[in-house]
C-alpha cells in the first residue's frame, strides 16, 4: 500500500527566517485544529527530521477529501535547515534547470532517452548546492551567457527544489487549493509541493 506524503516548500526563507517561520505556521495550523502540539514519530520518513506534529481534530479541514477510510493521516514534519527536497519516488536529481538570467533551459537528465543524469553537466550544480548546504553560499555557471549565479536563484523542474523550510504531511489526502493558499498567505513566500510515495 506504501505511505504519501506531500510537501510544502518554502523558497525564499533564509537561514535566520526558517525557525520563526515555522513556529508561526505551526502556531497557525494548531490554531486552526489541522495539527496538535503532540510529537510522534510514526510514518515520519522525512530525511532530515525523525518526528512530527500529529493531526489535530480538524485535520480534515486541510484537504481535498477525507472520506477515504484507509487514509489516516500521519504526522507533519517541520525541517529547518538548507537542503535540497526531492518529490516522487524518482532520481535525486532535478531534470534540468532554467538560468535566471537568459532564461535557457540546461538538461541535467535527458528523459525518456535517459534515466541517469549527464555526469559533466549535473557536477557545477551538485557542487554548488553542496557549497550552499554547507556554507550558505554556491554559485552554478550558464552555459548559454557565461553568468555565474547564485544555486537558489536557479529555476528546478517541479520535482526538485532548494529551500532553508519545509513541511512534509505524511499519508495526508491531497491537501486542498484553499489550504494551500492559506498556507502561502501565512508564510509569506513563494513555496513549491512535492507529492510521492514510499
Amino acid at each position: 500500500m506504501g505511505v504519501y506524503y506531500e510537501r510544502i516548500v518554502d523558497v525564499e526563507a533564509t537561514a535566520e527566517e526558517a525557525g520563526p517561520l515555522a513556529e508561526r505556521m505551526v502556531d497557525w495550523m494548531v490554531a486552526e485544529g489541522v495539527i496538535t502540539r503532540r510529537m510522534s514519530g510514526e510514518l515520519v520518513y522525512s530525511r532530515h527530521a525523525d518526528q512530527g506534529y500529529v493531526p489535530g481534530p480538524h485535520w480534515a479541514r486541510a484537504v481535498a477529501d477525507a472520506c477515504d477510510p484507509d487514509r489516516r493521516p500521519g504526522p507533519v514534519a517541520v525541517t529547518i535547515g538548507r537542503h535540497h527536497h526531492v518529490g516522487g519516488q524518482g532520481s535525486d536529481e532535478p531534470e534540468y534547470a532554467v538560468c535566471p538570467r537568459c532564461g535557457s533551459r540546461t538538461v541535467v537528465i535527458a528523459y525518456p532517452e535517459e534515466f541517469e543524469p549527464d555526469e559533466a553537466v549535473w557536477k557545477p550544480f551538485r557542487d554548488a548546492i553542496t557549497a550552499w548546504e554547507e556554507t550558505g553560499e554556491g554559485h552554478a555557471p550558464c552555459t548559454a551567457c557565461g553568468a555565474v549565479v547564485p544555486v537558489t536563484a536557479w529555476q528546478w523542474d517541479p520535482t526538485f527544489a532548494l529551500g532553508t523550510l519545509a513541511f512534509d504531511f505524511w499519508n495526508w489526502p491531497p491537501l486542498s487549493t484553499d489550504f494551500h493558499t492559506a498556507f502561502t498567505h501565512h508564510l509569506q513566500h513563494r513555496t513549491t509541493t512535492h507529492m510521492g510515495k514510499l
